[in-house]
């Protein structure tokens, strides 16, 4: 591995675009060879994918590229990300893939690589695969018996379910749940796994059609699961994103709970068994100030990183510890698995709500959040944030009026052509005016729509 390689394809959540025009076939076959090249013959990888129309496409140019350079390829099908990190390491792959953007909209697609231990592919490894692939010729090209084979595996979905209820094994007798399934991959493992604890569940926005994953609804619009709680009378509720590595919740009143309240729920059950590692939980910068207050005065340390899952779990990894996520609600927990996982997060919480006797509003209120709004400005010069000095000297203006009761975190999106502005201050008014003020800037300075651009 070069140790000065630099990654301009990959980015913080592996290669990501619209499909069939930034993620083309072609280019998802070069990442497949580049892949292959670097593991040697007839290694295995896995590849999972979510349900978006342009998927099969996508998984069979990767696999066709793996297979040129001589790699076995196993198909998952229709999976969520955590159950394809997950059969990594179980099936003793070389690497993995899975074909998926996550929270965005169907149009988007994107190529994340996993490590054979089930982790994202490090950044050197990822900037070694771009570098192959600027120089294809020098990749063998095997013929007949040293090609790699393309083969699929029936029994994944179940194996994830039922490696679910191992870990979290509770009955849920009786209880009323509502799930959000984003017409994504939870569409199956998220109901299935519930009502075989037995739960009573309903289930909305599970049948997926290639274009309506995400399309309002689970985890970026939970507005209807809001809805389906309380017209329902039901006690609890799970919004999932796409690829059910997100997940936020929703209590008996059809009040949302965050990433940030579902983060605070699991460091304080897990130190109340002892599992908290160092008393301490990993989250990013976009965290509400009310959460590290919450967890200061219960004598929990918080580590705050850049935005991203990837920052997240390095932090983690580094200081050994076992819990962190972000607001979003992709919660890592590396008692039970190398990557966020929603609906292993949504059991957990269910456990400590059990174990504690608490209703999610009541555990939920740990974290007295400070007003907080949070702007996102098309920006395809997002790379020049940097140097808007205009956009600064806004952020700076807010510190000097507010001090440590107010934050600003102002940064270009990893995986959107997105600079989003986050703003928290001790008044709704306040809040508003001054996330309004500095996303004026951005938009005059560096939108899509502003001259010059």
């Amino acid at each position: 591995m070069s140790a000065h390689s630099v990654r301009r394809l990959f980015g913080t959540d592996g290669v990501r675009g619209v499909a069939n025009r930034d993620l083309t076939p072609e280019l998802a076959t070069e990442i497949g060879r580049a892949l292959g090249a670097g593991l040697g013959a007839h290694q295995r990888v896995i590849i999972g994918r979510d349900t978006r129309r342009s998927g099969p496409m996508l998984e069979a140019a990767l696999a066709a590229g793996l297979a040129a350079a001589g790699v076995d390829v196993l198909s998952l099908g229709v999976l969520p990300t955590p159950a394809i990190a997950e059969a990594v390491p179980a099936l003793g792959a070389a690497a993995g893939a899975v074909i998926s953007a996550s929270h965005n909209p169907y149009p988007d697609n994107g190529i994340k690589l996993i490590g054979p231990d089930g982790f994202k592919l490090a950044d050197g490894d990822e900037a070694d695969i771009e570098r192959r692939m600027a120089d294809p010729g020098a990749i063998d090209r095997p013929t007949g018996a040293a090609l790699g084979g393309i083969s699929g595996d029936e029994d994944a979905s179940e194996r994830y379910i039922a490696h679910l209820m191992e870990r979290f094994p509770a009955r849920l007798d009786g209880l009323s749940v509502v799930v959000d399934c984003a017409n994504g991959a939870t569409a199956e493992a998220a109901p299935e796994v519930l009502r075989r604890l037995g739960a009573r569940i309903s289930v909305i926005n599970a049948s997926p059609d290639g274009v309506n994953i995400n399309a309002d609804c689970g985890s970026t619009h939970p507005g209807a699961l809001q809805a389906a709680v309380r017209a329902g009378g039901h006690q609890i509720g799970f919004a999932f994103d796409g690829d059910g590595d997100r997940v936020l919740a929703v209590d008996h009143e059809g009040h949302l709970v965050d990433g940030d309240q579902i983060l605070a729920i699991l460091a304080l059950h897990l130190r109340t068994n002892g599992h908290l590692a160092g008393d301490t939980v990993v989250t990013t910068t976009m965290t509400n100030l009310g959460f590290r207050r919450a967890m200061a005065d219960r004598g929990i340390e918080v580590r705050w990183t850049d935005v991203g899952d990837r920052y997240v779990l390095a932090e983690m990894r580094r200081g050994g510890y076992v819990l962190g996520g972000e607001q979003s609600g992709h919660i890592i927990n590396l008692r039970s698995g190398p990557t966020g996982d929603g609906l292993a997060a949504a059991l957990m919480v269910l456990d400590a709500l059990s174990e504690s006797g608490q209703t999610l509003a009541k555990a939920a209120a740990v974290v007295r959040r400070l007003p907080q709004k949070l702007v996102g400005i098309r920006s395809s010069r997002k790379g020049e944030l940097a140097d808007a000095s205009e956009v600064w000297e806004q952020v700076h203006a807010f510190g000097e009026t507010f001090g440590e009761e107010g934050r600003v975190v102002v940064r270009a999106s990893g995986t959107e052509p997105l600079v989003r502005v986050m703003v928290e201050a001790p008044e709704s008014a306040d809040c508003d005016e001054w996330c309004t003020r500095i996303a004026d800037v951005v938009e005059r300075v560096l939108g899509d729509a502003s001259p010059g651009s």
